[in-house]
């Protein structure tokens, strides 16, 4: 009798399901909508379109998500968890600083100016102003976080005696954009087609990393 009534327990188990909670589907959705998103830009995409890509019925569509801006989001999340990975680690496991900064520098460059960032970036900049929640989330989650870990770097790095900031927001802030010039902004309106090279990458964030020890980095004597 005991085996019986188990059995039922376990398949209920099994089987139960909380809504919008499937993994599988919900990656199956975001499959989609990256398709149509890239293809169409976020205003003439649909969820129509976006259930049709996913393969799967609009209601099922709203079950995991209660509308395109919140789906936007979380695909924007998404693929930022995938690109990011290994940006921060240099931060972490590099000792020297010059050589920290350029591996950061390198891989952020190489994230922001892909394919994914900006078409999402376009996205988000042609809808911020009727709908500048989005804006806000897209920057807070995205550039803040990272400015804010650089900064917290930095601050570190200056406790050791490496650096002299005071603002260690500011300076992180002014790095970044300096990792991005002559690279980013042309990309962003689409004056170049495809990304910087490695090679081309490396020089840029160079003379970064340069120009920004030059002006914080503690001298020794001799």
């Amino acid at each position: 009798m005991t085996a019986i009534a188990e059995r039922p327990a376990r398949s209920r188990a099994r089987n139960r399901r909380v809504a919008g909670a499937d993994p599988d589907k919900r990656h199956q959705i975001l499959e989609g909508a990256h398709a149509v998103f890239t293809a169409r830009g976020f205003d003439a995409s649909s969820m129509a379109d976006i259930a049709a890509a996913a393969n799967v019925s609009k209601g099922t569509l709203y079950v995991y998500f209660e509308d395109k801006e919140h789906l936007f989001v979380a695909l924007i999340e998404r693929e930022r968890e995938k690109q990011k990975q290994g940006i921060y680690e240099a931060l972490a496991d590099i000792p020297d600083l010059a050589q920290a900064l350029s591996r950061f520098g390198e891989r952020l460059v190489r994230l922001i100016t892909g394919g994914f960032a900006l078409s999402a970036q376009r996205i988000v900049l042609g809808v911020a102003e009727r709908m500048p929640e989005l804006g806000r989330e897209f920057y807070e989650r995205g550039p803040m976080q990272g400015t804010r870990r650089l900064a917290a770097f930095l601050q570190r790095r200056a406790e050791l005696g490496e650096l002299s900031i005071e603002d260690p927001a500011l300076a992180a802030s002014q790095f970044i954009d300096l990792c991005q010039s002559t690279l980013t902004r042309p990309r962003l309106f689409n004056a170049v087609p495809m990304p910087p090279d490695d090679e081309e990458i490396a020089r840029v964030v160079a003379s970064a990393v340069a120009m920004f020890l030059a002006h914080y980095a503690v001298k020794r004597p001799g």
